[in-house]
């Protein structure tokens, strides 16, 4: 039974899998639709006569959505591995964000959201981080951070390219556009080369595929615990996201300038991705965390002010950044290293899912901030708390098990979703 020990070991196997999984979380479910939205929405409210908060809706539904199968995308990769799943879901999600460009009336471009939030889910973290995880051990960390290095790159590149797109083809043909990723770049490479690892070659041999079951974890206070940190940091952070555009338009910056300024929170995002794949190689990864997660605080409270001088944008982006950049190689960390391996994809679908519901109501939290004030200001002074919350409750965590316990006994397949 071979052991990949060291980085080029490591890294020599799994590269394909490794390129396979960034390119399916560029292209994939979450980075798109997020990425996206801030610069479609002028259009849409043109389009359908509504305003900000109707179109931000569409987050709302597809997030929960999501979130709700996210859990049954990480059960079926456990059963069924993640190539049949991840493929599937690349093409339907794909498809469906291309026929976006279709929606004739705001309800069916509600519609046409919820319905990606159903078939999109297994081309996320959710299924990705399951084949990293399958192949990489000592650095899986840092495997982890460069796999969601895609969200980077899309948060930087989809803002601009998404606003160039609307003004040269439309915005009906820039949703077609930017469907067409998925379909031509992240499926056939998946095709090619993603493959979930023999179990004779599993990394750490069959110690890799120990671990608790999902019904286990739900009894665990340390679940909960990184369930309830990454609901509170998410609900803090996806309005701001999304109403970032929204708010320096409304503070005088141009379109083009505010997806620019978007797009750095793409650039802080790699930096975060990276250095919290290597930090939590080698630091407990709560402390690692805790500055990442908190720190948008002080991005919250400057842009509360209202005084958005140019300075003070970039750094809320560069803040933003670092701590979505943190998050989602976090949750997969944690999720492996406190729970094993055995049942990862159940428990890290239904963490992941708090960072969906979290994501998918922030906007309605910022939108009733503008509503019932006015002003996004009461929102951010929250979210500032929110940040701050998030990232203590994660010290709490502990030390990491010294051995992942193996699953009850009875706790295999046929034994509903909790176990099977």
């Amino acid at each position: 039974m071979r052991s990949a020990t060291g980085t080029t070991g490591e890294f020599a196997r799994g590269w394909r899998i490794l390129l396979t999984a960034l390119l399916g979380t560029m292209f994939g479910a979450s980075p798109l639709p997020f990425n996206t939205i801030g610069s479609f929405i002028k259009p849409l409210m043109a389009e359908f006569h509504a305003g900000p908060a109707e179109i931000g809706l569409v987050i709302t539904i597809y997030g929960i959505t999501g979130c709700l199968v996210a859990p049954l995308i990480g059960a079926a990769a456990d059963r069924y591995g993640t190539r049949p799943v991840a493929l599937l879901s690349v093409a339907g999600f794909g498809l469906c964000f291309a026929f976006v460009g279709a929606a004739q009336s705001l309800a069916m471009l509600w519609a046409i959201y919820f319905v990606i939030g159903l078939v999109g889910m297994g081309s996320t973290p959710v299924t990705w981080s399951r084949a990293i995880s399958g192949w990489f051990w000592k650095n899986r960390g840092l495997a982890l951070g460069l796999m969601l290095v895609g969200t980077g790159i899309a948060g930087f590149l989809l803002p601009s390219a998404s606003v160039w797109l609307i003004d040269h083809i439309g915005w009906r043909w820039a949703y077609v556009a930017l469907g067409c990723l998925p379909l031509v770049i992240a499926l056939p490479v998946a095709f090619l080369f993603l493959r979930d690892p023999p179990e004779s070659e599993a990394v750490e041999g069959s110690a890799a595929l120990a671990g608790k079951t999902l019904a286990q974890a739900l009894r665990d206070r340390r679940f909960w615990t990184m369930f309830w940190a990454f609901f509170i940091v998410s609900l803090a952070y996806g309005g701001f996201h999304i109403n970032l555009q929204t708010m320096l338009r409304m503070s005088g910056y141009s379109d083009s300038a505010g997806a620019l300024i978007a797009g750095l929170i793409g650039l802080s995002i790699i930096a975060g991705r990276i250095g919290t794949g290597l930090l939590v190689d080698r630091i407990w990864a709560p402390l690692v965390g805790f500055p990442l997660l908190a720190l948008p605080a002080i991005a919250c409270l400057l842009f509360a002010t209202g005084t958005l001088s140019l300075p003070i944008a970039i750094v809320t982006a560069i803040l933003l950044g670092l701590a979505a950049g943190a998050e989602s190689d976090l949750i997969a960390f944690m999720a492996a290293r406190y729970f094993g391996m055995a049942y990862f994809g159940r428990i890290y679908g239904l963490i992941y899912s708090s960072f969906g519901i979290g994501t998918a109501l922030s906007p309605l939290l910022y939108g009733y901030s503008v509503a019932r004030w006015g002003s996004y200001a009461p929102a951010l002074h929250l979210a500032a708390i929110l940040f701050i919350c998030g990232a203590t409750m994660l010290l709490t965590l502990g030390r990491y098990p010294d051995s992942t316990p193996e699953p009850e006994a009875g706790a295999g397949e046929g034994n509903g979703v909790l176990a099977a």
